[in-house]
């Protein structure tokens, strides 16, 4: 969605390398490029003139940081008021101290309420919660059918009368007290257009059941009829926030950098895709990353965690180091790296990665293609590649529905980077002995934490690490951190935010 509007701010970034000072003209022509790739990506005009009009008063007014060149500091400075137009912090929930907390759906007909009350169930589920899911709108055919199927695939019951929309709402809240459900969320009708009807029903809804949250699910791919549609809610139901629903489309997503300074209310959810599992919280400092460039490191690392173990992880890193990464440890990878969801959107989570690379099409089937001629190998064969000569091509081709030229240009490939591994795998073998030897000194010196019973203290579940990269310091922007405002990416050097 914001693909356009962040080629746009890499031009203007590519622009400020190398300037060593900027005076007040650069840096009102660096806004006025600014304000017209916001404008253009169809943000509120009035939130263009606040959001511009905050960055000159800084880019002008503050003294520049000696630690940053004054370009770093534009970045840095656009960076900050970017995450703060998206709504300046991640949504937090809480609870009831009586159960249930509930949470009241409500939208337009066909902006994916019904899908999204699903979402958010499983959302909760993952948070260790027990919820329950109240089909109230009766106005739809076959709505209610609809959230029964969608409540049995993340397998959270739903509950729901032929009766009327305000009574099922009430006894919803009732039975999931009776059964000791935790979370209420409450799916109400829509319509296809705002109307006094519409907007009564959902009224008295929230007056019976008193709501904890009043979540207003709008399409992104509306433009600014998204953000029209939140203010007229909003002055009927007091809405907690947000949730955007097809953050992923070819939109050109205005909707969600105006929101939350128009409505006065943030975004608390966003779906980017059409599975169940395609959707979390938002958080508009990444967000603000992804747009300037930066890539969003924090998201790819919890997507890796959800699908990677950490013994895994580190076994492959080691196999890696030492040179001994077979075609059957690459195909294990791929497999989890699929987990993650699509490759493409996986490279564009990544900081400094090319314009070229970001906007490569990158077939499924092509993975898929690799898979098969992996597993048509023998076991010996994929150990070592070597093995596989002109008879063997054909016969794993034939078994992959591939042709040898493709067999070939597999194995090629990998022995290209098998070669550079082994290149890199007598420096990685001295640093983690050097970092073994330090361990070893440390533990003899009795240094570390220790707990009641003498023992070295050490964490139950480590964060994801990959060789001398400390993850942790991404969220707190340290040295060397990809998103972190005080980690940013030096703009004259190589592959400065994607630059090149």
């Amino acid at each position: 969605m914001f693909d356009a509007l962040t080629d746009r701010f890499e031009g203007i970034f590519k622009g400020l390398r190398g300037r060593g000072r900027l005076g007040e003209s650069d840096v009102d022509e660096v806004l006025r490029e600014i304000r017209l790739a916001l404008l253009e990506a169809d943000v509120n005009f009035a939130v263009v003139k606040g959001l511009v009009a905050r960055i000159r008063e800084r880019c002008v007014g503050e003294e520049l940081s000696k630690a940053l060149s004054p370009a770093q500091q534009i970045v840095k400075i656009v960076n900050e008021e970017l995450t703060t137009t998206l709504g300046g912090e991640t949504f937090r929930i809480t609870y009831a101290s009586k159960p249930p907390t509930v949470v009241l759906m409500a939208g337009l007909q066909g902006s994916g309420k019904t899908t999204n009350s699903a979402k958010l169930a499983r959302w909760f589920k993952s948070q260790g919660r027990n919820p329950l899911l109240v089909g109230a709108d009766l106005q739809r055919p076959a709505a209610v059918a609809q959230l029964r199927t969608l409540g049995q695939q993340v397998e959270v019951p739903v509950f729901s009368e032929a009766t009327d929309p305000v009574a099922v709402a009430v006894a919803g809240v009732a039975e999931a007290r009776r059964k000791g459900r935790d979370v209420v969320i409450v799916d109400t009708a829509g319509r296809l257009a705002i109307d006094a009807e519409l907007m009564d029903e959902v009224r008295r809804i929230s007056e019976a059941v008193e709501p904890r949250f009043t979540f207003l699910v709008v399409d992104a791919m509306t433009g600014q009829d998204a953000v029209n549609v939140a203010e007229s809610f909003h002055q009927t139901l007091e809405l907690d926030g947000v949730i955007l629903t097809k953050l992923d489309g070819d939109a050109r997503g205005g909707a969600a950098l105006s929101v939350k300074e128009v409505v006065g209310r943030p975004i608390a959810f966003a779906s980017t895709g059409e599975k169940l599992k395609d959707f979390d919280l938002f958080h508009p400092d990444r967000l603000a990353g992804r747009i300037l460039g930066m890539g969003d490191m924090l998201t790819l690392i919890e997507k890796a965690e959800e699908v990677y173990e950490r013994d895994e992880a580190e076994a492959a890193a080691s196999k890696l180091l030492e040179g001994k990464f077979t075609l059957d440890d690459f195909l294990v990878q791929m497999q989890q790296v699929k987990k993650m969801g699509s490759l493409g959107d996986v490279i564009k989570m990544l900081p400094g990665v090319p314009k070229e690379m970001r906007d490569t099409e990158i077939d499924p089937r092509e993975i898929a293609r690799i898979e098969a001629i992996i597993r048509s190998m023998t076991l010996e064969e994929r150990t070592r590649p070597e093995l596989i000569e002109a008879s063997r091509r054909s016969r794993i081709a034939t078994g992959s529905g591939t042709t040898p030229a493709q067999v070939d240009g597999l194995i090629k490939q990998f022995k290209e980077m098998s070669k550079m591994m082994n290149r890199m795998g007598g420096f990685g073998s001295k640093r983690m002995a050097k970092k073994s030897r330090k361990n070893a000194k440390g533990a003899k010196k009795g240094g570390g934490r220790r707990g009641s019973g003498g023992g070295r203290v050490t964490s139950g579940k480590a964060p994801l690490r990959l060789p001398d990269l400390d993850l942790s310091q991404l969220a707190a922007g340290g040295p060397g951190a990809g998103p972190g405002l005080d980690g940013l990416p030096d703009l004259d050097g190589p592959g400065a935010l994607g630059l090149n």
